[in-house]
């Protein structure tokens, strides 16, 4: 099974497209994945750059635009998710969406009339739309999703395991079944490496995380397996460092930008080598 790797937009929404979808494409990548209501300018205009590399792209997003109360909520999160998934071109389409979805405040009958409208809108245009995890959503925590993954056997997530490890402030020792079938209904990774006390490190070379790297690891390790016993060709991996405040300077000289870089990069090239070297050795 083959691993694409796609680049966060994310931190690097000032730099010009072009030279960002260079060094994407330079650095290895299979594509992006981008927020496009995230930044001025036209997205479509994004399609033909990312056509002439050759470069995948995926869609991440949330509600942005104030809402007073659930129905406006639910009336703006079907309207981003259509234009979104009409984000396309006859030869250019997003891979599919990850979908920040509700709050952590929603009730049951919110949580479910919020994947109602993301299943009917994946139906309508034909572009997957996958939940994913993260803190103050529906999908928060691992005690939240697992209920769901039970009743829905065709809720697909984006898991970013980083968000439940800081939300529970364990590395979910005793809520191993809920792990389980989150690996068993994932279509998508995100891969940032956090801890018990916050969503990303300083860095996951460092020694000090060396405990919390191999836990993401781990997981990532059963994902993977899970998806080769499945018989599936190709998997999609985000290597997902973000800028600041998830980037923390720590008193260092350091460009900003160029370290949030350097991070999704040292990760991807860690992954690449797990699990595509790996795989192709074997």
């Amino acid at each position: 099974m083959n691993i694409r790797f796609l680049c966060p937009r994310w931190g690097a929404e000032q730099v010009e497209w072009a030279p960002f979808l260079k060094e994407v494409k330079k650095a290895g990548y299979a594509g992006i994945e981008w927020f496009p209501f995230g930044e001025p300018g036209d997205p479509l205009a994004v399609l033909p750059l990312l056509e002439e590399l050759g470069l995948d792209f995926s869609i991440v997003m949330q509600v942005t635009s104030a809402y007073s109360g659930f129905e406006t909520y639910i009336t703006a999160l079907k309207n981003d998710l259509q234009k979104l998934a009409a984000l396309r071109t006859a030869q250019k389409q997003p891979l599919f969406i990850s979908v920040q979805c509700g709050r952590e405040y929603f009730t049951s009958e919110q949580i479910l009339a919020c994947l109602q409208v993301c299943a009917e809108v994946a139906n309508a245009s034909g572009t997957a739309i996958y939940q994913e995890t993260h803190r103050n959503k529906w999908s928060y925590g691992a005690h939240t999703v697992y209920p769901l993954l039970q009743q829905k056997p065709e809720l697909a997530l984006t898991l970013d395991v980083s968000h439940w490890f800081c939300v529970s402030e364990s590395y979910l020792e005793d809520q191993q079944a809920a792990v389980e079938a989150a690996i068993r209904q994932t279509f998508h990774v995100h891969a940032r490496v956090g801890h018990t006390e916050g969503p990303q490190v300083v860095d996951p070379a460092f020694p000090e995380y060396t405990l919390a790297l191999n836990e993401h690891l781990r997981i990532w390790d059963q994902w993977v397996a899970h998806r080769r016993q499945q018989g599936f060709t190709e998997s999609t991996i985000t290597p997902e460092f973000g800028p600041p405040p998830y980037l923390a300077r720590a008193n260092r000289d350091i460009d900003l930008q160029q370290e949030q870089w350097r991070l999704n990069l040292w990760m991807k090239n860690l992954l690449n080598e797990r699990y595509n070297k790996t795989e192709h050795e074997a």
